[in-house]
């Protein structure tokens, strides 16, 4: 049986623990525990709070108070403090480590068998105690309620086709049990966007009619002019875009402004879990202010002092602008590396409309000859200063799967290679501007599809024109908004498109390889695959190509180990093939985010890795722990 200790276990190794008598009382909230409104600070937090001990982290002990400021671009971005408050029934730490932070414990067995423990005296964000009741509901009215899930239970609760068993064992205690081993539940609940498995169910089933009268029921339903009462439960509980300010939460910050509105207002959750080693309350920060405009105004925003705290829509080609104005506004610019595959890569479409590229694109030759044409050093010196590391769409130096060959095969320049791979695929007719012919007669034209969200996308495509040009295959570029620019790549009617590399390039063997195998209809090199073994074959086709095929048993062996070494080499097997067949071809990687700061914050490290999973950006540096200086010796 594998067991994950409490991070207050490892806490109490490294400092005293602060008992009772050691709390500190939030000075924000002291007013209203004086008048009677909030329970005292030894009240309100679980009887085994989560301690965290900023001094084994490098960080210090911070002060309460301030207000923090940050810009989203719409209404439903609002998620993203979800994001950065990173507070998981379990959750990894900045080494990648899966470590209980809302449960106090959880218990493995057989890597299909998970045992939960709820830290007693644990409460939602209202006061009301947070318990085993609340994964119940969960289960048997929401999850396994046709109205409200009418897909059933989320996939990552299905193993083989069939759901877990869930048991409640008392108050403090839920078990799910698999009949196979499910080594993506924990990261899925773990995950930036998390498997919720849990619901304030006190709040929640007013909103039920199990247990609301319909004639009451009916009249909220009215009152919030939805269609019924399931469209209203769905809308007012969701927690992970926490647009309802009386939907109780455990999040470090609770939403207390109703949308519509320009603003939002995230205020502290006097009832959270953690604390630091002196015994105060975290988070540290009062709250968090959201402002919502325009993205493209956001680096110019952040540039001029209006934001406290910014990464999202900032771009590495804002970095000089943002340095420019630092001192002027008193902000650092720290830049963080991205953790994607590639920061731009292409994604020859499998399964196109066009025969003609069908068939080509489904021989690794023309895939490496792609690659091999292109000038990746050039394109790092122009439009990356130098700073990023020409590479295949696979893990980075900082995963623990990492191989240089993984990085590098089939992506020296090598335009001499890459016409022989050519001519050997088929491809030895040309036109008089000695443009290569396709086999019905067609100049090799290839047009590249974009969301044309990035100027950076534009400038390295046309440096690959020009590559492309001296092995005779034309390029041509169309932008269409991102959500056409999906559906045409599903239909088969792009040819290839280009987009960011790999969600998670620093995994470890733990991590689900699903990225590496057709397992999702937005893979864009091969969408309909995907789409096949998203909906068990009800939608899609499968796939046809040997190597996919071998990808897709490989994942399946993946998730029925319960052996660490076999996983590994799990991983290293399908690396191995993706950097042979150059399913997708990358271009750049180890890429850097801006990160504005204002000079008054502290604990924000300034180094990091800046990815949405694993990572949830500033989730895992703990942004609860982020505190304010006013330089008056209060916060």
């Amino acid at each position: 049986m594998t067991r994950f200790l409490m991070v207050l276990w490892l806490a109490v190794l490294a400092a005293p623990m602060a008992l009772a008598g050691d709390l500190v009382e939030t000075p924000s909230l002291e007013a209203a525990v004086k008048a009677g409104k909030l329970p005292a600070i030894a009240e309100r937090l679980p009887k085994a709070p989560r301690v965290i001990d900023l001094a084994a982290m490098g960080k210090e002990p911070g002060r309460h108070g301030g207000r923090l400021k940050t810009l989203l671009g719409k209404q439903k971005d609002i998620r993203m403090i979800t994001v950065y408050g990173y507070a998981r029934l379990v959750g990894y730490d900045r080494d990648l480590n899966l470590n209980p932070d809302i449960l106090e414990s959880v218990d493995v067995e057989e890597g299909r068998i998970f045992t939960m423990h709820i830290r007693p005296g644990h409460k939602w964000s209202d006061g009301h105690p947070f318990t085993s009741e609340d994964f119940r509901y969960w289960w048997e009215d929401l999850a396994n309620n046709k109205s409200l899930a009418p897909g059933g239970v989320p996939r990552e609760l299905i193993v083989d086709g069939k759901p877990a068993k869930f048991e409640l064992i008392d108050e403090l205690t839920v078990r799910y049990t698999f009949d196979s081993p499910n080594p993506n539940f924990l990261p899925a609940i773990a995950a930036a966007r998390p498997l919720y498995v849990y619901i304030a169910s006190h709040y929640m089933k007013q909103f039920h009619e199990k247990y609301r009268p319909a004639g009451d029921l009916a009249e909220e339903v009215k009152k919030h002019k939805q269609r019924n009462w399931a469209s209203l439960h769905r809308r007012l509980g969701r927690q992970y875009r926490p647009e309802n300010p009386d939907l109780p939460t455990l999040q470090p910050w609770r939403n207390t402004t109703k949308p519509p509105a320009d603003q939002f207002i995230f205020g502290r959750n006097p009832f959270y879990h953690r604390i630091d080693e002196k015994g105060q309350q975290l988070p540290y920060i009062d709250e968090v202010v959201v402002g919502l405009g325009s993205t493209s105004l956001i680096p110019s925003k952040a540039g001029t002092g209006e934001s406290d705290l910014q990464a999202r829509y900032l771009r590495f080609d804002n970095y000089t602008f943002l340095r420019a104005n630092a001192d002027k506004y008193k902000f650092n610019v720290l830049l963080w590396e991205t953790a994607k595959g590639a920061q731009i890569a292409l994604f020859p479409n499998l399964i196109a409309n066009d025969v003609e590229w069908r068939k080509l694109f489904r021989d690794v030759r023309v895939r490496r000859a792609l690659s091999l044409a292109i000038d990746r050093d050039e394109i790092n010196q122009a439009v990356y200063f130098g700073l990023a590391k020409p590479s295949n769409n696979t893990v980075l130096a900082n995963s623990p799967l990492f191989k240089d060959e993984y990085q590098t095969k089939w992506v020296q320049y090598d335009p001499e290679m890459a016409n022989k791979l050519l001519d050997e695929a088929g491809l030895t007719k040309r036109d008089s501007d000695g443009f290569r012919l396709l086999g019905d007669g067609r100049v090799a034209e290839i047009i590249v599809e974009t969301a044309g969200e990035s100027t950076e996308e534009s400038d390295v495509l046309e440096l690959i024109r020009e590559s492309w040009g001296k092995v005779g295959i034309k390029l041509f570029t169309r932008t269409t908004q991102r959500d056409v620019f999906r559906k045409r790549v599903r239909a088969g009617e792009t040819i290839m498109s280009v987009f960011q590399g790999l969600d998670n390039a620093i995994p470890t063997p733990e991590m689900t390889p699903k990225e590496l195998a057709p397992t999702d209809m937005e893979q864009l090199q091969w969408a309909r695959w995907g789409q096949h073994f998203e909906t068990s074959g009800k939608a899609g086709e499968p796939p046809e190509m040997e190597e996919a095929k071998t990808l897709l048993k490989l994942h399946a062996k993946w998730f029925k180990s319960t052996d660490s070494a076999e996983r590994e080499a799990i991983w290293h097997e399908m690396l191995k093939i993706h950097a042979d067949q150059v399913f997708t071809i990358g271009i750049v990687n180890t890429t850097f985010q801006p990160v504005v700061a204002t000079r008054k914050l502290h604990n924000l490290p300034e180094k990091g890795f800046f990815n949405y999973n694993p990572g949830a950006y500033f989730g895992v540096y703990n942004m609860d722990t982020f505190w304010l200086d006013d330089g008056k010796g209060g916060g």
